[in-house]
């Protein structure tokens, strides 16, 4: 078996992630886009990341297996130490360990850019639901990822309303002042210092 390679993502990353995007796009409820963006916007979005947040894609050999990613938590100042993050795996690639590989990977590096608390929206619904399997929230708690509160039908996607979970992780010292946000251009220059360089294993 090939072993299994995280590293920062590029543009050119874009075709091989959305194949992975593309079908919760299209057939579920986890994320609330309606449409798959072309592989342009899904380049751009890389871009757009990588400017200030780490995304991660795991491979093995040339196969995509899934990416993650963490992001701007609202846009003022005072939320630089807070960063919402994202998760998407090929179907194949599902309880392997690589999406715990991936957000450990994150965490590490959201550490080093003085990052202090890790949220992920998730939705939700009460009922059984065709269209939104429960492994996110359950991901999330296994990674440590705590319910922080819930705001009801606010999504509304395949003729139904969704919830939405807030989960939360504390990954630093909430002592003031915190240090400055450093950009992920600004750590990557570390990259091969986190923990198993590039390779997550087999």
């Amino acid at each position: 078996m090939q072993s299994v390679i995280i590293r920062p993502a590029v543009p050119e990353d874009a075709a091989g992630l959305l194949e992975i995007y593309a079908p919760y796009v299209k057939r579920t409820a986890i994320t609330f886009e309606y449409e798959a963006p072309s592989c342009a916007e899904f380049a751009a979005r890389i871009g757009r990341t990588l400017a200030r947040y780490p995304f991660l894609v795991a491979l093995s050999g040339e196969e995509y297996l899934g990416y993650a990613y963490t992001g701007a938590f609202g846009g003022r100042a005072a939320y630089a130490h807070t960063a919402e993050t994202a998760i998407y795996l090929r179907e194949s690639a599902r309880r392997r360990g690589i999406g715990r590989r991936l957000y450990e990977k994150l965490e590490e590096i959201s550490v080093r850019q003085n990052i202090l608390k890790l949220v992920a929206v998730v939705a939700d619904c009460a009922r059984e639901d065709e269209f939104l399997p429960k492994d996110s929230a359950l991901f999330h708690a296994g990674m440590g990822f705590s319910p922080a509160g819930r705001l009801a039908s606010c999504g509304y996607k395949f003729g139904r309303f969704y919830d939405i979970v807030w989960m939360e992780k504390t990954i630093g010292a909430l002592s003031a002042p915190p240090g400055a946000f450093l950009p992920f251009p600004a750590v990557r220059g570390a990259w091969g210092s986190f923990s198993g360089g590039e390779t997550a294993g087999t």
